[in-house]
């Protein structure tokens, strides 16, 4: 059975380049009914924290990237984390060097001279309770491994010097730990980033050594920032709950982030996550770099923002209209349908969710703020006063207060006020959303309700000029 795994050190935060390697990982497994396993390489103690760990959990929770097993009952698998499995480490450590394969080192000399020593030395050594660490015997030769992205890679033996897989302090390195646990786990396959490449010879020689199946490699294109340099901090966020924070939907964070470094084929964009499962494939995967460009997320998260039903995008909203103290239980009662009208209005407007508060202000909330500049422009003008109150007034008159029947009020309005209708549209727009520009002034009117709009109106003509002012 095809096994992987997803192996993120607690030294950060869950970050685009490492939840697209989780991603990739994932998508692997449920493509072909295989495994996905979630591992802690958290053995370095002075730069792992719970706090990070809690962030990776976060942000693959979000994303909705669940693993298969671990520690834990009753299927509540909790991840592997190294910092349990030492014993492990120290074990073949020890294995490789009774075989021969590995040496004690007791210097700090580069390279290494200890692989020369003969049992009297390493015996004085002990006497004198020198430290020691275990160094792995390079042999001699060149190596070879087809890497699944990038095809044939040769490394020649002469160029890695004999390197150390236990430290002096008893504590495993990357190299011993990481094979250890692929062995033991089974894993088949391999998917990380190109800066892993090098990593690579040194890990089928231990793979070699212990006598285990050598997995299959796939080495990642890396991610840069639109200035086309490593992805970093300067770039914006590069946290995975830090784009949650700002209001991303995790669907249009796996959709951007599936198609960094890979292409199902065609110029098609938008997926769901099932379907990227049903397409995906390593063969898909480029060797070029890929480029993470916040505008196209935004693209991204707008688009998957338009597929949500209605009741879904309530739950996604709610708690960002709760935050503005915007949120009314009614919204999901007896205000359902009038709420996602609302929505539905607000949708092809908004790229974050944060926006459905900032944008339906004019909606949620009794008194609105003006733009003074909008207000001198289209409300503080000669004879408006009297044109918002003939509007007013108009508008009260319908027996119905839907879209069409309002527009033909305001342009009624204007024609017997004899000025143009834009005349009373942008005024209109103003006085009742504070603004010049919203969604469709007619089907605002007609969703902020007859009240609130006569409120509203009767406000704005009390800053608006009489005529032959």
């Amino acid at each position: 059975m095809l096994r992987v795994r997803f192996a993120p050190s607690p030294t950060g935060y869950l970050h685009i380049g490492g939840a697209r390697t989780a991603l990739f990982n994932w998508l692997f497994a449920r493509r072909h009914g295989g495994v996905f396993v979630l591992r802690i390489e958290d053995t370095d103690a002075e730069r792992s924290s719970a706090e990070m760990v809690d962030g990776i959990l976060d942000g693959m929770r979000w994303l909705g990237l669940d693993w298969d097993e671990g520690p834990g009952a009753g299927g509540a698998y909790g991840p592997y984390f190294q910092s349990e499995r030492l014993d492990r480490y120290r074990a073949m450590a020890d294995r490789l060097v009774a075989d021969g394969r590995a040496y004690y080192c007791y210097c700090s000399e580069n390279p290494c001279v200890c692989r020369a020593l003969t049992p009297d030395d390493i015996a004085a050594r002990e006497r004198d309770r020198t430290p020691r660490a275990i160094r792995f015997r390079v042999p001699a030769g060149t190596m070879r491994f087809d890497d699944l992205v990038h095809g044939p890679i040769e490394f020649d033996g002469a160029n890695i010097e004999d390197f150390v897989i236990l430290r002096s302090d008893g504590h495993p390195t990357y190299q011993l730990s990481v094979v250890s646990d692929d062995v033991e786990m089974r894993i088949t396959h391999v998917v990380r980033g190109d800066d892993h490449v090098s990593n690579t010879p040194k890990q089928i020689l231990l793979y070699q050594a212990v006598g285990a199946d050598v997995p299959q490699f796939a080495h990642v294109p890396l991610i840069l920032g639109p200035d086309k340099k490593r992805l970093s901090k300067r770039h914006g966020a590069t946290s995975v709950m830090e784009y949650a924070r700002q209001g991303m939907l995790p669907e249009a964070m796996v959709n951007m982030l599936a198609l960094l470094g890979w292409s199902p084929g065609g110029d098609r964009e938008l997926f769901t996550r099932d379907e990227l499962v049903a397409a995906f494939n390593l063969g898909g995967i480029g060797s070029a770099n890929a480029v993470f460009n916040p505008e196209k997320l935004d693209w991204f998260n707008q688009q998957h923002i338009m597929r949500l039903d209605s009741g879904e995008l309530a739950r996604r909203v709610k708690p960002w209209l709760e935050a503005a103290g915007l949120w009314d239980d009614a919204y999901v009662g007896n205000q359902s349908a009038w709420f996602a009208a609302v929505l539905d209005l607000l949708k092809p407007r908004v790229r974050r969710l944060g926006d459905f508060a900032a944008q339906g202000r004019i909606f949620f909330a009794r008194d609105i703020a003006y733009d003074e500049a909008a207000v001198a422009k289209h409300v503080r003008v000669a004879g408006m006063r009297e044109h918002l109150t003939a509007l007013d007034a108009a508008l009260a008159a319908l027996p119905g207060f839907d879209p069409a029947s309002i527009e033909a009020a305001v342009r009624a309005t204007a024609e017997a006020r004899g000025v143009k209708a834009s005349t009373v549209i942008h005024a209109a727009r103003v006085a009742v959303t504070g603004k010049t520009v919203s969604p469709g002034l007619f089907e605002v009117l007609a969703l902020v309700g007859r009240d609130r709009v006569h409120v509203r109106l009767a406000a704005a003509a009390e800053l608006a000029l009489p005529s032959g002012s």
